[in-house]
This record gives C-alpha cells, structure tokens and sequence, in this order.
C-alpha cells in the first residue's frame, strides 16, 4: 500500500482522500488545542502560507489522546484554531492515532517512520521524564508519543520524515522547503 491509498475523515463525516495529493508534499500533524505545543499552530500556518501554492498540503488531525488537551467537538476545535491561530489549512474530524481505534493511515506512517527521539534541550528532557512514567519501553516502539508529532511526504508519496513535537518548528520549515 502507499500513502494514497489512505483516507481520513474530515469534521463534516466525509472523506478526504489523500490521493488527492499526488504531486503535492503533505505534513500530516496530531493537534491539539490546550497543549503546551499547541502554539505550533502559528508556525504551521506561516508555512501553509508560505508553501502551500507551491505544493504543500498540511493535514490537520486533532487528537484527545494525550492528557485530554483535545477536548470540545471538532467544531469547537476549529473555532480555536480560526480565532487563535487564523489557521486556513483543513481541520480533520478529532481521530485516535494509537490504540485500537486508530486512523488506518497512522498505523502506516509509524511504519514508515519509527520513533527515534526528542533530540535534546529542556523541552526533550521533559518529555522523556513523562513518557518513562507512561510507558517504560516508549523508546522501542513506533506509537505517537505526544500531541504535535509531524510527518513528512514528499512528491513522490514516500513518508520522509517524523518530527517529534519537541523539535523546532524551523527545522521542520527548513526541511520542508528543502524538499519543495
């Protein structure tokens, strides 16, 4: 299977194919509206703004699994991220990424792209201390650790890249506009 083989389903109940894409790159995100990442949105935005006439699809995918910082209905959600953030880029329905009732296509992305860090500085340090009381064997499986976890499609359809949410938004602009 491939990347476009995949549909998630958009807050109105439809369908969005990611075939769609073909020829276009994709960073696809689990959000979340009260987290202490949730200011991603911002930077997100500037690169919709930025790349998205040039080929860049964000695909927004809200997402309560990570301490309940997704709460409200998908149109509550969108509200926030409108009010707050102006974010233009769709908002998907509000989706498990790990577990049982997951999307279909994360357990694709996770296959392509692992888990292989936080990197380092306070914010990686902090993660690591919460997901150890969560999950002692965190560093050896593929699942999504926290809310703001980026993955990265190129042109092609070949999943690139994972950031972790506990990498710099420049560094996930500046890979994306080196794959543009």
């Amino acid at each position: 299977m491939s990347i476009y083989d995949y549909s998630v389903p958009k807050a109105d109940g439809s369908e969005l194919a990611l075939s769609q894409f073909k020829g276009r790159v994709m960073l696809i995100v689990n959000t979340a509206t009260g987290c202490g990442f949730t200011p991603h949105y911002k930077s997100l935005e500037k690169m919709y703004e930025l790349y998205h006439d040039k080929g860049l699809e964000i695909i927004d995918i809200p997402c309560n699994q990570f301490a309940g910082q997704t709460p409200g209905t998908d149109d509550e959600i969108h509200e926030f991220c409108t009010l707050k953030y102006n974010t233009r880029f769709p908002q998907m329905k509000k989706s498990d990424v790990n577990g049982e009732n997951a999307l279909a296509l994360y357990g694709y992305l996770k296959s392509m792209q692992g888990f292989t860090g936080f990197g380092k500085g306070a914010k990686a340090l902090a993660m690591s201390a919460l997901l150890k009381k969560m999950d002692k064997d965190y560093k050896n499986n593929p699942e999504i650790k926290w809310n703001f976890t980026k993955f990265v499609v190129d042109r092609q359809g070949n999943v690139v890249k994972r950031f972790e949410p506990t990498v710099s938004m420049d560094k996930v602009e500046k890979y994306i506009e080196q794959i543009m």
